[in-house]
Protein backbone atom coordinates (compact mmCIF):
# COMPACT_ATOMS: atom_id res chain seq x y z
CA UNK A 1 0.00 0.00 0.00
CA UNK A 2 1.55 3.53 -0.72
CA UNK A 3 1.69 5.92 1.55
CA UNK A 4 0.87 9.70 0.33
CA UNK A 5 0.32 13.11 1.99
CA UNK A 6 -3.21 14.66 1.57
CA UNK A 7 -3.21 18.55 1.91
CA UNK A 8 -6.12 20.82 1.91
CA UNK A 9 -5.78 24.30 1.77
CA UNK A 10 -7.87 27.88 1.00
CA UNK A 11 -8.12 28.94 -2.46
CA UNK A 12 -7.87 32.32 -4.32
CA UNK A 13 -11.38 31.80 -5.46
CA UNK A 14 -10.54 32.70 -8.96
CA UNK A 15 -13.46 31.60 -11.01
CA UNK A 16 -12.35 32.82 -14.40
CA UNK A 17 -9.36 30.34 -14.38
CA UNK A 18 -11.05 27.74 -12.45
CA UNK A 19 -13.63 27.88 -15.59
CA UNK A 20 -10.10 28.17 -18.18
CA UNK A 21 -11.30 31.61 -19.43
CA UNK A 22 -8.21 31.97 -19.87
CA UNK A 23 -4.96 29.73 -19.76
CA UNK A 24 -2.02 30.47 -17.15
CA UNK A 25 1.44 29.48 -18.15
CA UNK A 26 1.72 26.42 -15.14
CA UNK A 27 -1.47 24.91 -17.49
CA UNK A 28 -1.18 22.61 -20.23
CA UNK A 29 -3.57 23.45 -23.22
CA UNK A 30 -3.50 19.81 -24.79
CA UNK A 31 -4.89 18.42 -21.29
CA UNK A 32 -7.52 21.11 -20.52
CA UNK A 33 -10.22 18.88 -21.82
CA UNK A 34 -9.49 16.27 -19.62
CA UNK A 35 -10.59 19.10 -16.18
CA UNK A 36 -14.01 17.61 -14.72
CA UNK A 37 -16.89 19.95 -13.96
CA UNK A 38 -19.13 19.46 -10.98
CA UNK A 39 -20.61 22.64 -10.96
CA UNK A 40 -20.57 26.20 -12.67
CA UNK A 41 -23.62 28.50 -11.65
CA UNK A 42 -24.06 32.03 -11.82
CA UNK A 43 -23.27 33.52 -7.76
CA UNK A 44 -25.79 36.15 -8.20
CA UNK A 45 -28.56 33.72 -8.67
CA UNK A 46 -27.24 31.53 -6.12
CA UNK A 47 -27.44 34.85 -3.35
CA UNK A 48 -31.14 35.22 -5.04
CA UNK A 49 -31.75 31.89 -3.97
CA UNK A 50 -30.84 31.19 -0.60
CA UNK A 51 -31.41 34.79 0.08
CA UNK A 52 -34.22 36.64 -1.73
CA UNK A 53 -37.36 35.68 0.76
CA UNK A 54 -35.13 36.36 3.73
CA UNK A 55 -34.29 39.79 2.68
CA UNK A 56 -38.12 40.22 1.94
CA UNK A 57 -39.03 39.14 5.27
CA UNK A 58 -36.16 41.64 6.77
CA UNK A 59 -37.41 44.27 5.05
CA UNK A 60 -40.59 44.64 6.43
CA UNK A 61 -41.71 47.16 8.55
CA UNK A 62 -38.42 48.96 8.08
CA UNK A 63 -37.53 52.31 6.97
CA UNK A 64 -36.44 52.32 3.39
CA UNK A 65 -33.11 54.23 4.53
CA UNK A 66 -32.72 50.33 6.78
CA UNK A 67 -33.63 48.32 4.02
CA UNK A 68 -31.73 45.92 2.08
CA UNK A 69 -32.07 46.54 -1.32
CA UNK A 70 -29.42 43.75 -2.83
CA UNK A 71 -27.92 41.31 -0.55
CA UNK A 72 -25.07 40.33 -2.81
CA UNK A 73 -23.92 43.77 -3.21
CA UNK A 74 -24.40 44.04 0.77
CA UNK A 75 -22.01 41.29 0.94
CA UNK A 76 -19.78 42.25 -1.71
CA UNK A 77 -18.71 45.64 0.00
CA UNK A 78 -18.81 44.18 3.76
CA UNK A 79 -15.78 43.65 5.82
CA UNK A 80 -16.57 40.41 8.03
CA UNK A 81 -18.16 38.36 5.52
CA UNK A 82 -16.91 37.36 1.77
CA UNK A 83 -19.17 36.17 -0.63
CA UNK A 84 -18.14 32.98 -0.78
CA UNK A 85 -14.67 30.79 0.02
CA UNK A 86 -12.71 28.12 -1.85
CA UNK A 87 -10.86 25.35 -0.48
CA UNK A 88 -8.33 23.03 -2.73
CA UNK A 89 -7.76 19.64 -1.75
CA UNK A 90 -5.22 17.33 -3.55
CA UNK A 91 -3.49 13.57 -2.88
CA UNK A 92 0.21 14.00 -2.64
CA UNK A 93 2.48 16.35 -5.19
CA UNK A 94 3.94 16.69 -8.45
CA UNK A 95 6.61 14.35 -7.69
CA UNK A 96 4.86 11.25 -6.32
CA UNK A 97 1.35 11.84 -7.64
CA UNK A 98 2.20 13.92 -11.25
CA UNK A 99 -0.75 14.05 -13.58
CA UNK A 100 -0.81 11.44 -16.49
CA UNK A 101 0.71 8.69 -14.40
CA UNK A 102 -0.92 5.60 -13.31
CA UNK A 103 -0.67 7.12 -9.30
CA UNK A 104 -2.30 10.35 -10.88
CA UNK A 105 -5.13 8.54 -12.22
CA UNK A 106 -5.65 6.47 -9.48
CA UNK A 107 -5.69 10.18 -7.17
CA UNK A 108 -7.89 11.34 -9.94
CA UNK A 109 -10.67 8.47 -9.17
CA UNK A 110 -10.35 9.19 -5.23
CA UNK A 111 -10.91 12.85 -5.38
CA UNK A 112 -14.10 12.13 -7.97
CA UNK A 113 -15.05 9.71 -5.21
CA UNK A 114 -14.75 12.47 -2.62
CA UNK A 115 -16.61 15.21 -4.77
CA UNK A 116 -19.55 13.26 -5.16
CA UNK A 117 -20.83 13.65 -1.45
CA UNK A 118 -19.37 16.89 -0.57
CA UNK A 119 -23.10 18.89 -0.78
CA UNK A 120 -24.94 16.10 1.52
CA UNK A 121 -21.90 15.77 3.88
CA UNK A 122 -21.98 20.24 4.33
CA UNK A 123 -25.32 20.93 3.58
CA UNK A 124 -25.15 24.49 4.68
CA UNK A 125 -22.07 25.26 2.15
CA UNK A 126 -24.06 25.73 -0.96
CA UNK A 127 -21.42 24.78 -3.66
CA UNK A 128 -22.21 26.87 -6.96
CA UNK A 129 -18.47 25.83 -8.59
CA UNK A 130 -16.42 23.18 -8.08
CA UNK A 131 -13.72 21.78 -10.85
CA UNK A 132 -10.93 18.60 -10.93
CA UNK A 133 -8.01 19.94 -12.61
CA UNK A 134 -5.66 17.32 -14.58
CA UNK A 135 -4.31 19.95 -16.49
CA UNK A 136 -1.24 21.43 -13.76
CA UNK A 137 1.52 19.35 -12.23
CA UNK A 138 -0.79 17.45 -9.50
CA UNK A 139 -4.68 16.52 -9.61
CA UNK A 140 -6.25 18.68 -7.31
CA UNK A 141 -9.94 20.18 -6.32
CA UNK A 142 -11.52 23.09 -6.49
CA UNK A 143 -14.66 23.49 -4.41
CA UNK A 144 -16.38 27.01 -4.48
CA UNK A 145 -19.67 27.46 -1.68
CA UNK A 146 -21.56 29.82 -0.34
CA UNK A 147 -21.76 29.53 3.59
CA UNK A 148 -24.75 30.67 5.00
CA UNK A 149 -26.81 29.60 8.31
CA UNK A 150 -30.86 29.62 8.47
CA UNK A 151 -33.16 30.12 11.36
CA UNK A 152 -30.35 32.80 12.63
CA UNK A 153 -32.03 34.59 16.51
CA UNK A 154 -29.59 37.19 16.53
CA UNK A 155 -29.11 41.10 14.44
CA UNK A 156 -29.73 40.94 10.68
CA UNK A 157 -31.59 38.23 8.26
CA UNK A 158 -32.73 35.13 9.33
CA UNK A 159 -30.65 33.46 6.60
CA UNK A 160 -27.18 34.99 6.09
CA UNK A 161 -24.35 34.72 4.51
CA UNK A 162 -21.73 33.51 8.06
CA UNK A 163 -18.31 30.80 7.46
CA UNK A 164 -18.51 30.55 11.43
CA UNK A 165 -22.23 30.06 11.79
CA UNK A 166 -22.60 27.49 9.09
CA UNK A 167 -19.66 25.60 10.21
CA UNK A 168 -20.43 25.67 13.94
CA UNK A 169 -24.28 24.19 12.78
CA UNK A 170 -22.01 21.14 11.49
CA UNK A 171 -20.65 20.52 14.60
CA UNK A 172 -17.40 22.20 14.44
CA UNK A 173 -17.04 24.58 17.77
CA UNK A 174 -13.97 26.76 17.69
CA UNK A 175 -11.17 27.13 20.21
CA UNK A 176 -7.78 29.10 19.92
CA UNK A 177 -6.32 31.08 16.52
CA UNK A 178 -4.71 27.97 15.49
CA UNK A 179 -8.13 26.03 15.87
CA UNK A 180 -10.57 27.52 14.62
CA UNK A 181 -13.75 26.32 12.83
CA UNK A 182 -12.50 25.98 9.43
CA UNK A 183 -9.30 24.61 10.11
CA UNK A 184 -11.49 21.68 12.23
CA UNK A 185 -13.77 21.48 8.99
CA UNK A 186 -10.61 21.23 6.95
CA UNK A 187 -9.03 18.52 8.90
CA UNK A 188 -12.26 16.30 9.08
CA UNK A 189 -12.57 16.34 5.47
CA UNK A 190 -9.14 15.45 4.69
CA UNK A 191 -9.82 12.47 7.26
CA UNK A 192 -12.88 11.52 4.59
CA UNK A 193 -10.55 11.94 2.01
CA UNK A 194 -8.00 9.78 3.66
CA UNK A 195 -10.95 6.98 4.58
CA UNK A 196 -11.66 6.57 0.57
CA UNK A 197 -7.57 7.02 -0.37
CA UNK A 198 -7.46 3.66 1.75
CA UNK A 199 -10.24 1.89 0.25
CA UNK A 200 -8.25 2.57 -3.22
CA UNK A 201 -5.04 1.15 -1.78
CA UNK A 202 -3.67 5.00 -0.64
CA UNK A 203 -2.43 5.51 3.21
CA UNK A 204 -2.29 8.81 4.57
CA UNK A 205 1.02 9.87 5.16
CA UNK A 206 0.90 11.39 9.00
CA UNK A 207 3.95 12.79 11.12
CA UNK A 208 3.74 11.91 14.85
CA UNK A 209 2.85 9.54 17.38
CA UNK A 210 2.25 8.98 20.91
CA UNK A 211 3.01 6.56 23.60
CA UNK A 212 2.79 6.41 27.31
CA UNK A 213 4.44 5.38 30.39
CA UNK A 214 8.18 6.94 29.72
CA UNK A 215 10.59 8.08 31.79
CA UNK A 216 11.72 11.17 31.16
CA UNK A 217 14.65 10.69 28.84
CA UNK A 218 12.84 8.95 26.82
CA UNK A 219 9.49 11.18 26.97
CA UNK A 220 11.59 13.92 26.11
CA UNK A 221 13.75 12.27 23.02
CA UNK A 222 10.34 11.02 21.63
CA UNK A 223 9.16 14.67 22.41
CA UNK A 224 11.65 15.86 20.07
CA UNK A 225 11.36 13.37 17.34
CA UNK A 226 7.54 13.98 17.82
CA UNK A 227 8.52 18.10 17.20
CA UNK A 228 10.42 17.14 14.44
CA UNK A 229 8.19 15.06 12.77
CA UNK A 230 5.67 17.47 13.20
CA UNK A 231 7.84 20.05 11.50
CA UNK A 232 8.83 17.79 8.58
CA UNK A 233 4.63 17.36 8.04
CA UNK A 234 4.42 21.11 8.50
CA UNK A 235 6.94 21.47 5.14
CA UNK A 236 5.60 18.89 3.57
CA UNK A 237 2.40 20.83 3.88
CA UNK A 238 3.92 24.11 3.47
CA UNK A 239 5.58 22.59 0.22
CA UNK A 240 2.14 21.78 -0.76
CA UNK A 241 1.15 25.25 -0.07
CA UNK A 242 3.79 26.78 -2.25
CA UNK A 243 3.03 24.83 -5.17
CA UNK A 244 -0.34 25.79 -5.08
CA UNK A 245 0.82 29.41 -4.57
CA UNK A 246 2.98 29.15 -7.45
CA UNK A 247 0.18 28.03 -9.42
CA UNK A 248 -1.77 30.93 -8.13
CA UNK A 249 0.48 33.66 -8.57
CA UNK A 250 1.33 32.56 -12.53
CA UNK A 251 -2.66 32.95 -12.74
CA UNK A 252 -2.88 35.76 -10.73
CA UNK A 253 -0.18 37.60 -13.00
CA UNK A 254 -1.96 36.44 -15.72
CA UNK A 255 -5.15 37.88 -14.15
CA UNK A 256 -3.44 41.35 -13.49
CA UNK A 257 -2.29 41.66 -17.15
CA UNK A 258 -5.72 40.55 -18.39
CA UNK A 259 -7.48 43.03 -16.25
CA UNK A 260 -5.07 45.99 -16.82
CA UNK A 261 -5.64 45.33 -20.64
CA UNK A 262 -9.35 45.27 -19.66
CA UNK A 263 -9.34 48.44 -17.57
CA UNK A 264 -7.53 50.61 -20.51
CA UNK A 265 -9.93 49.46 -23.16
CA UNK A 266 -12.35 50.42 -20.77
CA UNK A 267 -11.29 53.44 -20.15
CA UNK A 268 -11.59 54.28 -23.50
CA UNK A 269 -15.19 52.58 -23.81
CA UNK A 270 -16.51 55.14 -21.04
CA UNK A 271 -14.63 57.96 -23.35
CA UNK A 272 -16.49 56.74 -26.30
CA UNK A 273 -19.66 56.65 -24.83
CA UNK A 274 -19.61 60.07 -22.58
CA UNK A 275 -18.84 61.48 -25.92
CA UNK A 276 -21.62 59.64 -27.65
CA UNK A 277 -24.12 61.12 -24.83
CA UNK A 278 -22.86 64.45 -24.98
CA UNK A 279 -23.34 64.50 -28.98
CA UNK A 280 -26.76 62.87 -28.48
CA UNK A 281 -27.45 66.44 -25.94
CA UNK A 282 -26.30 68.32 -28.46
CA UNK A 283 -28.38 66.94 -31.08
CA UNK A 284 -31.32 66.98 -28.93
CA UNK A 285 -30.92 70.83 -28.46
CA UNK A 286 -30.96 71.15 -31.67
CA UNK A 287 -34.10 69.02 -32.70
CA UNK A 288 -35.86 70.95 -30.18
CA UNK A 289 -34.52 74.76 -30.99
CA UNK A 290 -35.71 73.17 -34.62
CA UNK A 291 -39.39 72.08 -33.25
CA UNK A 292 -39.87 75.55 -31.17
CA UNK A 293 -38.70 77.37 -34.91
CA UNK A 294 -41.39 75.77 -36.35
CA UNK A 295 -43.96 75.49 -33.78
CA UNK A 296 -45.34 79.23 -34.84
CA UNK A 297 -45.62 78.61 -38.44
CA UNK A 298 -47.83 75.53 -37.05
CA UNK A 299 -49.92 77.66 -35.00
CA UNK A 300 -50.32 80.87 -38.28
CA UNK A 301 -51.35 77.93 -40.51
CA UNK A 302 -53.98 76.38 -37.71
CA UNK A 303 -54.94 80.11 -36.81
CA UNK A 304 -55.89 80.74 -40.51
CA UNK A 305 -57.78 77.37 -41.59
CA UNK A 306 -59.78 78.11 -38.38
CA UNK A 307 -60.45 81.14 -40.00
CA UNK A 308 -61.77 80.34 -43.23
CA UNK A 309 -64.15 77.56 -41.51
CA UNK A 310 -66.00 80.05 -40.77
CA UNK A 311 -67.33 81.39 -44.24
CA UNK A 312 -70.65 83.07 -43.54
CA UNK A 313 -68.97 85.54 -40.85
CA UNK A 314 -67.47 87.06 -44.22
CA UNK A 315 -70.16 86.85 -46.82
CA UNK A 316 -70.85 90.40 -47.91
CA UNK A 317 -73.69 91.63 -47.56
CA UNK A 318 -76.53 92.37 -51.13
CA UNK A 319 -77.79 96.00 -51.56
CA UNK A 320 -81.60 96.36 -51.86
CA UNK A 321 -81.89 96.10 -55.34
CA UNK A 322 -79.11 93.95 -56.37
CA UNK A 323 -79.93 91.27 -58.92
CA UNK A 324 -78.83 87.72 -57.92
CA UNK A 325 -76.55 87.57 -61.27
CA UNK A 326 -74.76 90.34 -59.86
CA UNK A 327 -74.38 89.36 -56.96
CA UNK A 328 -72.95 85.77 -57.89
CA UNK A 329 -70.70 87.38 -60.38
CA UNK A 330 -69.37 90.30 -58.51
CA UNK A 331 -69.05 89.53 -55.26
CA UNK A 332 -69.29 85.72 -53.96
CA UNK A 333 -67.47 84.19 -57.39
CA UNK A 334 -64.05 86.26 -56.45
CA UNK A 335 -64.54 85.75 -53.02
CA UNK A 336 -64.73 82.05 -53.36
CA UNK A 337 -62.07 81.88 -56.43
CA UNK A 338 -59.68 83.81 -53.52
CA UNK A 339 -60.65 81.21 -50.86
CA UNK A 340 -59.85 78.13 -53.25
CA UNK A 341 -56.37 79.77 -53.56
CA UNK A 342 -55.82 80.30 -50.13
CA UNK A 343 -56.50 77.15 -49.48
CA UNK A 344 -54.55 75.61 -51.69
CA UNK A 345 -51.62 77.31 -50.70
CA UNK A 346 -52.14 76.50 -47.25
CA UNK A 347 -53.02 72.72 -47.83
CA UNK A 348 -49.48 72.84 -49.81
CA UNK A 349 -48.11 74.08 -47.07
CA UNK A 350 -49.62 72.38 -44.51
CA UNK A 351 -48.73 69.01 -45.87
CA UNK A 352 -44.67 70.14 -46.55
CA UNK A 353 -44.73 71.17 -42.70
CA UNK A 354 -46.37 67.58 -41.55
CA UNK A 355 -43.65 66.09 -43.65
CA UNK A 356 -40.75 68.52 -42.08
CA UNK A 357 -42.37 67.65 -38.66
CA UNK A 358 -42.46 63.54 -39.16
CA UNK A 359 -38.89 63.83 -40.26
CA UNK A 360 -37.89 65.15 -37.31
CA UNK A 361 -39.79 63.27 -35.05
CA UNK A 362 -38.45 60.59 -36.31
CA UNK A 363 -34.82 61.74 -36.14
CA UNK A 364 -35.56 63.04 -32.73
CA UNK A 365 -36.46 59.42 -31.79
CA UNK A 366 -34.01 58.09 -32.84
CA UNK A 367 -31.68 60.09 -31.43
CA UNK A 368 -33.31 59.88 -28.18
CA UNK A 369 -33.13 56.05 -27.95
CA UNK A 370 -29.38 56.31 -28.73
CA UNK A 371 -29.06 58.66 -26.17
CA UNK A 372 -30.52 56.51 -23.57
CA UNK A 373 -28.69 53.38 -25.34
CA UNK A 374 -25.24 55.09 -24.31
CA UNK A 375 -26.67 55.43 -21.14
CA UNK A 376 -26.86 51.79 -20.63
CA UNK A 377 -23.49 51.04 -21.72
CA UNK A 378 -22.06 53.32 -19.53
CA UNK A 379 -23.77 52.39 -17.09
CA UNK A 380 -22.71 48.72 -17.80
CA UNK A 381 -19.38 50.13 -18.43
CA UNK A 382 -18.72 51.71 -14.55
CA UNK A 383 -20.11 48.43 -13.14
CA UNK A 384 -17.38 46.49 -15.40
CA UNK A 385 -14.72 49.01 -14.28
CA UNK A 386 -15.76 48.69 -10.49
CA UNK A 387 -15.88 44.81 -10.68
CA UNK A 388 -12.31 44.98 -11.88
CA UNK A 389 -11.54 46.48 -9.21
CA UNK A 390 -12.40 44.00 -6.83
CA UNK A 391 -10.88 41.18 -8.54
CA UNK A 392 -7.90 43.36 -8.41
CA UNK A 393 -7.92 43.43 -5.06
CA UNK A 394 -8.32 39.89 -4.72
CA UNK A 395 -5.38 39.32 -6.77
CA UNK A 396 -3.73 41.50 -4.62
CA UNK A 397 -4.54 40.01 -1.91
CA UNK A 398 -2.52 36.54 -3.38
CA UNK A 399 0.36 38.29 -4.49
CA UNK A 400 0.70 39.17 -0.28
CA UNK A 401 0.43 35.57 0.20
CA UNK A 402 2.58 34.58 -2.08
CA UNK A 403 5.26 36.81 -0.59
CA UNK A 404 4.64 35.86 3.57
CA UNK A 405 5.19 31.95 1.91
CA UNK A 406 8.88 33.49 0.28
CA UNK A 407 9.78 34.77 3.53
CA UNK A 408 8.41 31.51 5.40
CA UNK A 409 10.52 29.10 2.83
CA UNK A 410 13.62 31.11 1.58
CA UNK A 411 14.82 31.59 -1.81
CA UNK A 412 16.28 28.62 -2.22
CA UNK A 413 13.58 26.36 -1.28
CA UNK A 414 11.75 28.51 -3.92
CA UNK A 415 14.05 28.32 -6.59
CA UNK A 416 14.64 24.18 -5.48
CA UNK A 417 10.81 23.89 -6.23
CA UNK A 418 10.83 25.67 -9.37
CA UNK A 419 13.87 23.78 -10.75
CA UNK A 420 11.91 20.18 -9.71
CA UNK A 421 8.89 20.92 -11.43
CA UNK A 422 11.25 21.60 -14.69
CA UNK A 423 13.06 18.12 -13.96
CA UNK A 424 9.42 16.61 -13.56
CA UNK A 425 8.53 17.81 -16.64
CA UNK A 426 11.63 16.86 -18.54
CA UNK A 427 11.17 13.54 -17.08
CA UNK A 428 7.62 13.26 -18.61
CA UNK A 429 8.04 14.22 -21.49
CA UNK A 430 11.19 12.03 -22.10
CA UNK A 431 9.03 9.02 -21.02
CA UNK A 432 6.09 10.16 -23.01
CA UNK A 433 8.70 10.38 -26.39
CA UNK A 434 10.52 6.54 -25.48
CA UNK A 435 7.06 5.44 -25.98
CA UNK A 436 5.96 7.39 -28.46
CA UNK A 437 9.59 6.65 -30.08
CA UNK A 438 9.29 4.14 -33.65
CA UNK A 439 10.03 1.12 -33.75
CA UNK A 440 11.45 0.84 -37.02
CA UNK A 441 14.95 2.01 -37.74
CA UNK A 442 13.92 4.28 -40.89
CA UNK A 443 11.12 5.99 -39.24
CA UNK A 444 13.62 7.31 -36.13
CA UNK A 445 15.39 9.74 -38.08
CA UNK A 446 12.76 12.35 -39.26
CA UNK A 447 11.26 11.59 -35.54
CA UNK A 448 14.16 12.55 -33.93
CA UNK A 449 14.46 15.53 -36.03
CA UNK A 450 11.01 16.48 -35.03
CA UNK A 451 11.88 15.89 -31.39
CA UNK A 452 14.71 17.72 -31.70
CA UNK A 453 12.82 20.90 -33.05
CA UNK A 454 9.90 20.48 -30.05
CA UNK A 455 12.76 20.07 -27.37
CA UNK A 456 14.68 23.28 -28.86
CA UNK A 457 10.80 25.09 -28.66
CA UNK A 458 10.34 23.70 -24.65
CA UNK A 459 13.24 25.12 -23.75
CA UNK A 460 12.33 28.73 -24.87
CA UNK A 461 8.74 28.24 -23.48
CA UNK A 462 10.03 27.44 -20.22
CA UNK A 463 12.87 30.36 -20.14
CA UNK A 464 8.95 32.37 -21.09
CA UNK A 465 7.24 30.12 -18.28
CA UNK A 466 9.51 30.95 -15.40
CA UNK A 467 10.77 34.61 -16.73
CA UNK A 468 9.45 37.34 -13.59
CA UNK A 469 9.62 34.60 -10.90
CA UNK A 470 13.06 35.30 -9.84
CA UNK A 471 14.08 36.41 -6.69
Amino acid sequence: MMKRTISGMIGAGSLAHNRRDFVAENVDPDRVQLNICYKNENLKEVYKELFDDATERYNVGKRKDRQIANYYEKIRQSKQEKLFHEVIFQIGNREDMAVGTTEGNLAVKVLDEYMKDFQKRNPTLRVFSCYLHQDEATPHLHIDFVPYVTNWKGKGMDTRVSLKQALKSLGFQGGNKHDTELNQWINHEKEVLAEIAMQRGIEWEQKGTHEEHLDVYNFKKKERKKEVQELEQEKENLTAENEGLISQIADARADIKLLEEEKIQFQKDKEIAEKRAENAETELKKLEDRREFLQPVMDNVSKEIKEYGMIKTFLPEATALERAVTYRDKKIKPLFIEMKNKIGAMAAQVKELTRERDKWKSKFQKKKQEHENTKKELAEVQKDYQKLSGEKEILQGIADRYNRLLRMLGKDMVERLVQDDIRMQAELEAKKQKEQMPKKISDRIPWAKEQSEEYNAQIKKNKAKYRGMEL
